[in-house]
C-alpha cells in the first residue's frame, strides 16, 4: 500500500451538512430521539415496505439481481445520518471530516479500532476500494451521483483523502461521507458486478444469518460490533435479530400478521387499514395499531407515463392521461378519505411550488421563457379534481379534445396504453382507471406480471406507464440528476422512468446543486417543480404524511420519534416482560 502525503486545508470536525449547521456537538452521548438505555436482544420480525416479493442476491450495489430487504445494515459508512436534522451526518467509521475552504476535496480521519465482521482492520484502502468500485462497476446511480468526485487516496492506513471537479460539488462531502465501506479483499476474491447469494463480510452492526431465497431473510446482531457505544449508535440497533417475511401479495402479509408468523407491518392499503384489523386480538390491545407523523417530504407517487415511446411525446396525450383519473372517486370509495391528491415532485415540503412565482424564482424561470410553456409563469400545475361522484364527464370530455387535437381517436390513430403492475391490490385502483380511458377512446389495458420480471421490465424503461414512489432527501443534491435529469433517461435502471429530456430542467437541476444556502436551494426547487408539473410526466396519486403500523405487543419505543424517519427498527427494542405476557396465536 503506498501513501501520498496531501495537507489539511480547514478544520476538521466530527460531523458535516450542506450548509454547516449541526444540532449536536463534538462531546454530544446519543441523539435525543435513541434511548441509551435500551435493552438488548429479541428479534424484530417484518415484511418490510419496498422493493420485490422476491430476491436473489446479496449484492445491492448493482443493476443485476433482486437484492434482499435489509442489506443496508450490513455495511457501514463513514459518517452516519442524524434523523432529526435535514442534512447532517456524524462521525461513525470516520472519527472527523475536513472539508476544504474551496469545497474541492475533504479529508476523512478513520477511528483505528473500526473493523469488519471477519475480524480485519476497516482501512483507508477499504474505503478507496469502495468508491472506485461503486463508481465503475456500481448501479448506474451510483456512477451519476459521484461523476464528479475524482479520486480517493489513502494518506496513510487511517486517513483518506477525496478530491472533487466541476461547480456542483456542494453535496459531495456528504455523499462520499455516506458511501457502504466495502471489504476489499472480500470483493478482490468474489466478483462484484455478479449478484450472488454469498454472504458478504460486513462492516456495519448486522451480518446474514438463515435465509431462503423468495421466502425469508434473517440478519443477526454482531456481537463483536467495534461501535456499537459509539455516540451515533448509543440506543440504537438493539434487536439481535431482524427478520424479513416475503409473501407474494399484501392480503397474504395482513393474513400472515394476524396469525403470528411475523410481528410488525406497516399498512399501505387503506380498505385494510380501515375494515381488516376488526379482530379481537386488535380490540383486546394484543395487537396494536399506530399512526405516527411522517415529517419526510412525502415526494412523487404516480402513474409514470414513458415519453420514450412516441405516443406520448406529446403532452397533450399526457394531459389527457391525467384527466381520466378520477381521485376523488377512488379516496371516497376505494380509500376511506384517507389520503389526499399528490400535486408536486416535492410533495409535503417546503421545496413545493405554490401560488404565482416569486420574484427570485422568475430570476431562475425567465431566462428560458421561450422554451417554457406561458403556464409555468402562473400558478403551478394542479391536476385536475372532480366530485367524487364518478361522473367525471367534464374531464373526460376535455381529455377527449386534446386526444383529437393529437391525432388519437375517431379519425385518428389508435392509443394503446398498458399499465404495468406487479400487486393485484392496485386493481381496484387501475380497472376504473382504465374503464376511464376506454371511454375516451385509449386502448388500455392492465398487464400484472411477477415481482422480478416487474424490476426487470422499470430497470429497462419497458413499459408504456408504470406505478412508482420516489421521495427525495430533505436537502436534495446532485442525485437530483438521477430522477429526471438528461443523462440518467438513457440509462438502464436510473429512477427517470419518464424519461425526461429537458435542457431547462438540467440547468434548474443545476442551480439547486450549486445553491449556497437553503433559501436558494428552496427556490431552485420550487422553479424546477413548476416546470416538471407543466410537463405532465405522470399521473399523480396520493400521499398522506404519516406511517400506519401494525405490531404484536412486544416492543418498547423512545418517547421521542426522530422527525425525519420511522425510527423503529433502529431504535425501538424487544420487550421481554410484555412479550412473556402476550397471548398471541
Amino acid at each position: 500500500m503506498s501513501f501520498v502525503a496531501a495537507p489539511l486545508s480547514a478544520e476538521p470536525r466530527h460531523g458535516i451538512s450542506t450548509f454547516g449547521e449541526l444540532k449536536y456537538g463534538p462531546d454530544f452521548k446519543h441523539f435525543e430521539y435513541a434511548n441509551p438505555d435500551a435493552p438488548k436482544g429479541g428479534r424484530f420480525s417484518s415484511t418490510g415496505t419496498g422493493g420485490t416479493k422476491t430476491f436473489d442476491s446479496f449484492n445491492a450495489f448493482i443493476l443485476k439481481g433482486d437484492s434482499a430487504q435489509g442489506l443496508e445494515y450490513l455495511f457501514d459508512s463513514l459518517m452516519t445520518r442524524a434523523m432529526d436534522e435535514p442534512d447532517a451526518a456524524y462521525g461513525l467509521v470516520a472519527e472527523s471530516a475536513d472539508v476544504a475552504e474551496d469545497g474541492r476535496s475533504v479529508v476523512f480521519k478513520l477511528r483505528p479500532e473500526a473493523k469488519f465482521s471477519d475480524g480485519t482492520l476497516v482501512t483507508a484502502d477499504d474505503v478507496v476500494f469502495s468508491l472506485e468500485v461503486l463508481k465503475e462497476k456500481g448501479h448506474p446511480n451510483y456512477s451519476l451521483s459521484l461523476r464528479d468526485v475524482v479520486k480517493a487516496e489513502a494518506i496513510d492506513p487511517h486517513t483518506v483523502r477525496y478530491e472533487f471537479k466541476g461547480n456542483l460539488i456542494r453535496d459531495l462531502p456528504l455523499t462520499v461521507a455516506g458511501l457502504p465501506i466495502l471489504s476489499k479483499a472480500f470483493y478482490t476474491k468474489h466478483p462484484f458486478d455478479q449478484s450472488s447469494l454469498e454472504k458478504p463480510v460486513a462492516s456495519g452492526p448486522y451480518e446474514i444469518g438463515n435465509f431462503k431465497p423468495g421466502t425469508f431473510v434473517s440478519y443477526k446482531r454482531r456481537p463483536d460490533y467495534w461501535a456499537k457505544d459509539l455516540a451515533v449508535n448509543r440506543g440504537r440497533f438493539n434487536f439481535d435479530e431482524i427478520r424479513y417475511e416475503y409473501f407474494r401479495d399484501r392480503t397474504l402479509e395482513l393474513e400472515g400478521l394476524k396469525s403470528g408468523t411475523f410481528d410488525y407491518r406497516e399498512e399501505f392499503t387503506s380498505i385494510d387499514w380501515a375494515t381488516a384489523y376488526d379482530i379481537p386480538a386488535v380490540k383486546e390491545g394484543r395487537l396494536q395499531r399506530l399512526i405516527m407523523p411522517d415529517g419526510r417530504p412525502s415526494g412523487a407517487q404516480g402513474f409514470f407515463i414513458n415519453t420514450r415511446k412516441d405516443q406520448f411525446k406529446d403532452k397533450r396525450v399526457r394531459e389527457a392521461l391525467d384527466l381520466a383519473f378520477d381521485f376523488e372517486w377512488s379516496n371516497k370509495n376505494l380509500f376511506f378519505d384517507l389520503y389526499s391528491r399528490t400535486q408536486s415532485f416535492f410533495e409535503n415540503s417546503e421545496l413545493k411550488a405554490s401560488g404565482l412565482p416569486s420574484a427570485a424564482e422568475l430570476a431562475l424561470l425567465e431566462p428560458f421563457k421561450d422554451k417554457l410553456p406561458p403556464e409555468v409563469f402562473g400558478e403551478p400545475y394542479v391536476p385536475p379534481a372532480t366530485d367524487g361522484s364518478g361522473r367525471n364527464r367534464d374531464n373526460l370530455r376535455k381529455a377527449h379534445q386534446l386526444l383529437a387535437e393529437a391525432g388519437y381517436g375517431q379519425g385518428g390513430k389508435p392509443l394503446n396504453v398498458e399499465i404495468l403492475s406487479f400487486e393485484e391490490g392496485f386493481d381496484r385502483i387501475i380497472i376504473p382507471y382504465i374503464e376511464n380511458l376506454k371511454r375516451i377512446g385509449v386502448n388500455a389495458s392492465l398487464r400484472r406480471v411477477d415481482p422480478a420480471q416487474y424490476e426487470r421490465r422499470i430497470k429497462s424503461f419497458d413499459f408504456d406507464l408504470a406505478i412508482q414512489r420516489y421521495a427525495l432527501r430533505l436537502t436534495p443534491g446532485i442525485e437530483v440528476k438521477t430522477y429526471w435529469g438528461s443523462d440518467a433517461a438513457k440509462i438502464d435502471g436510473s429512477f427517470n422512468l419518464p424519461g425526461i429530456a429537458d435542457p431547462v430542467v438540467d440547468a434548474l437541476i443545476d442551480k439547486m446543486v450549486e445553491a449556497k444556502s437553503r433559501e436558494e436551494l428552496t427556490v431552485a426547487a420550487r422553479a424546477l417543480d413548476r416546470v416538471l408539473r407543466a410537463g405532465n410526466y405522470w399521473v399523480p396519486q396520493w400521499y398522506k404524511a404519516s406511517h400506519n403500523v401494525a405490531f404484536w405487543d412486544m416492543y418498547g419505543r423512545p418517547a421521542v420519534k426522530p422527525k425525519y424517519d420511522d425510527g423503529v427498527i433502529e431504535t425501538w427494542w424487544f420487550d421481554a416482560d410484555k412479550a412473556a405476557k402476550l397471548k398471541r396465536p
